[in-house]
């Protein structure tokens, strides 16, 4: 059994809550920029002072219209201002916020909004207006909805004017650190999403010390963050949160669609993302090279940024050789690169799955560095990371500032921190199987070296067992078969059979582009390539760079291509975009047999 961890710099404050932040950023930064809204087409910034005035209208209405204290309050929207002002309102207000997914099925709504107990819910568009209606029979604690897009921010305001400031200070006051701030679903790969219940502590903690060992990446008025992750999802919640603490600017971005138009705009300083964002980046700006006719010499700026970055990690550094070509391609390609990214960053902050080393070392070696980080939704988004000033590629870092990570002795890796969740919402059984002995119980297999960085090798109810008795963790050479431009979404499968086999999906937005490289018809799909030399050829390359991570006994023998990619709507994934492994193997079991059969 092996165990690292790291002293606290953040003290939670012992009878605080998240409304502390807002107030105090008013009183001590009262105009410095806090957020930004879209408005008229054009990023607008929101003082300290007006963001804590507008929270404070909405906080009134909520108290007008019956909201009392440990009430839970549905918002379903996507990334945007008012999201955030509504979650501080919410907590103004004394009340627990529960998030929804935007994506989420009327039936996914009502078990969440149902299981919580919610009394209230904010909604943005039309379409989610009409998911909560379609189901509010079976929502007998709903008193209110009320929607963004239909003035619904404006209606609180006006609900309101008769509440008192002091009747707000006090509501706000309410909630002490060990209080719920929110009840956060988890994905629901395996059944029914959970309720994890996370306290104002766990989020003082877990942003407090992230800004604190992250701090020159966080400086007051210098520093900008630009979200556009779902903040249904805990990950979002941190890159809210925490921005709000520093205090830095945060721009929120609804439709990811936008991301490369509005990173021009917004110019972050700070990226925080996830592994598929920083792949788009690096396969889009490869496919335009080579559609320009200069494919080569990108794949040559690749390859030096990437020799560049391991040679940081030696002894002696990079060679003199290796520092020129790297300051001609800098100038040639990775100027451009950054660009891309907003121009002004040179550190992102990547989650939510594994980034893979040889991406780690590209960005790192073109001079923007994406720090991985690991966590769940029990742990309030990131319980490791790596420090700004020590990274250490492969790995997810070190543990959070006053936290333990521990190996157990069949290697699944167990967590104790005040960023740990309090309790499943209404589902002790589930509670009590995660948190033993003073210790969060992951379900992950990891790693500790000597420095205390962490590796993540794969989930336990995840890894296989051949026929020939080997143990297969799928993450490693999932993520690097993942890595190809062509490829969307990879499964590895193989428990009882003789050898490992996979099952990949064709991402739909580079194949019209290799599609037109090959002489393929105009509108191929993959389902009308599942045969095609050309393409098996291109996946089975993808295929020989996954194994090369593995052992031969672990290695994929034979694939399949799937006709269509896997997505939320076809229920293979979850809303944080996780595989349902089940669900796959069942509505695929014909694909997966064929891989086996002789």
């Amino acid at each position: 059994m092996r165990e690292f961890s790291l002293p606290a710099m953040y003290e939670v404050p012992a009878d605080g809550n998240l409304t502390d932040i807002v107030r105090r950023n008013a009183a001590q930064h009262p105009d410095v920029a806090v957020i930004a809204r879209k408005v008229g087409g054009a990023w607008q910034d929101v003082t300290a002072t007006a963001f804590l005035a507008e929270v404070r209208a909405a906080a009134k209405g909520l108290v007008a219209a019956g909201v009392q204290p440990g009430d839970r309050i549905g918002l379903m929207s996507r990334t945007r201002y008012e999201w955030t002002l509504l979650d501080f309102a919410i907590w103004s207000a004394g009340a627990v916020t529960v998030p929804v997914y935007e994506t989420s099925s009327p039936e996914q709504v009502q078990w969440i909004l149902g299981d919580s107990g919610a009394t209230a819910v904010l909604t943005e568009l039309d379409s989610h207006t009409a998911a909560v209606e379609s189901v509010r029979d079976r929502l007998p604690a709903l008193k209110h909805l009320w929607q963004i897009e239909g003035g619904g921010v404006e209606e609180l305001g006006r609900l309101g004017q008769d509440v008192s400031d002091e009747t707000v200070e006090e509501r706000s006051s309410l909630a002490k650190a060990d209080d719920p701030a929110t009840i956060v679903y988890t994905s629901g790969t395996t059944g029914r999403p959970k309720g994890c219940v996370l306290t104002h502590r766990n989020f003082f903690a877990e942003c407090g010390n992230i800004v604190e060992r992250l701090r020159p990446l966080f400086r007051t008025g210098e520093c900008s963050v630009l979200l556009f992750l779902p903040l249904a999802h805990v990950f979002g919640r941190l890159v809210q949160i925490a921005p709000m603490i520093a205090p830095i600017k945060l721009g929120c971005l609804p439709d990811i669609k936008d991301l490369t138009t509005e990173l021009a705009e917004f110019r972050p300083t700070l990226i925080l993302g996830v592994p598929r964002v920083f792949e788009k980046v690096y396969n889009s700006a490869r496919a335009k090279a080579q559609a320009d006719g200069k494919g080569k010499i990108f794949d040559r700026a690749a390859d030096t940024a990437i020799a560049y970055s391991r040679a940081l990690d030696t002894a002696s550094g990079p060679s003199v050789g290796l520092r020129i070509k790297h300051k001609v391609f800098d100038r040639l390609v990775y100027g451009k690169l950054r660009a891309v990214l907003g121009g002004r960053g040179e550190y992102a902050i990547s989650g939510g799955a594994p980034l893979g080393e040889r991406l780690g070392h590209f960005f790192r070696g073109i001079g923007f560095s994406v720090l991985e980080g690991y966590g769940l939704t029990e742990t309030c988004a990131a319980t490791a990371f790596n420090p700004w000033d020590r990274q250490k590629i492969g790995t997810v870092g070190q543990p959070l500032p006053g936290s333990v990570v521990r190996i157990a002795d069949d290697g699944e890796v167990l967590l104790h921190g005040e960023h740990i969740f309090k309790e499943y919402w209404n589902n002790p059984g589930a509670t009590e199987e995660a948190l033993r002995d003073g210790w969060f119980h992951s379900g992950d297999i990891g790693t500790l070296d000597e420095d205390g960085y962490l590796r993540i090798t794969g989930r336990k109810k995840e890894i296989l067992v051949t026929a020939g008795g080997k143990n297969v963790a799928p993450a490693v050479i999932e993520d690097r078969i993942r890595a190809h431009a062509l490829v969307a979404e990879c499964m590895v499968v193989g428990d009882g059979r003789p050898f490992v086999g996979a099952l990949v999906t064709i991402d739909e937005e580079f194949l019209g582009r290799w599609a037109a490289e090959h002489g393929k018809p105009a509108g191929a799909t993959a389902a009308s390539l599942i045969d095609d030399a050309d393409l098996l050829a291109a996946i089975q390359s993808a295929i020989d760079d996954g194994n090369a991570a593995v052992s031969k006994a672990e290695s994929v023998r034979k694939f399949r291509i799937l006709p269509s990619q896997f997505s939320e709507e076809s229920g293979h994934l979850t809303p944080s975009l996780k595989l349902k492994r089940n669900v796959v193997a069942k509505d695929f079991a014909h694909e997966i047999e064929a891989i086996y059969a002789k």
